[in-house]
């Protein structure tokens, strides 16, 4: 006799439970998330090799480079926290992220500059759809009190915006993320061109 096949609803029946599907989407976000971070890292790191002693890119290229290194430890502690293994694509990342970072730099500076903000707007329209994701289907409430806010720029104003050290980027984000603490919540500007 052959052994019959349970169905859900069938007390005996061990298919994964909705709480371990949203988890593993969860440590695949993760995993995602620390790559992308780690690729932008590197693509700064390339940038700056060329244009680091610019004194209108360099400023903006390390500070864009300190901000990633404060995304990249966040994910890099949520990776140990939740025992998500890393991209085994990461040598791709170092190579290939450091090379167009390197690259578009040696173009010049506007090529960097359409590099970076063609990286920053895939990351936050990346975040964007993972926000909206986990508000429809997650329970884990600290990862649903993050709001995105999106500004958008016409593509020539896009420099003013982000350029200058990101002055004005960065007002607007502090404005946001202080209005946003106070209500309990996190918050992500994504500026769009």
């Amino acid at each position: 006799m052959t052994k019959q096949r349970t169905l859900p609803g069938d007390l005996n029946h061990n298919a994964r439970s909705y709480v371990n599907v949203q988890e593993a989407e969860i440590a695949q976000m993760i995993r995602v998330n620390h790559a992308g971070e780690y690729g932008a890292q590197r693509i700064y790191k390339g940038q700056i090799a060329v244009l680091g002693d610019d004194p209108e890119c360099g400023p903006l290229l390390r500070h864009m480079a300190e901000q990633e290194d404060v995304h990249l430890e966040y994910f890099d502690t949520s990776l140990q926290s939740r025992k998500v293994r890393p991209t085994v694509f990461q040598p791709l990342w170092h190579v290939g992220g450091y090379a167009l970072g390197y690259v578009t730099a040696k173009m010049g500076k506007r090529a960097a500059m359409a590099c970076t903000v063609a990286v920053e707007d895939v990351i936050s329209t990346h975040y964007g759809e993972q926000l909206y994701t986990l508000n429809n289907v997650n329970t884990e409430p600290e990862l649903q009190k993050t709001i995105v806010i999106e500004v958008r720029v016409a593509a020539n104003d896009i420099g003013k915006v982000i350029g200058r050290e990101g002055r004005m980027a960065n007002a607007l984000r502090t404005l946001v993320k202080a209005t946003a603490t106070k209500q309990g919540k996190n918050a992500m500007v994504d500026i769009i061109d």
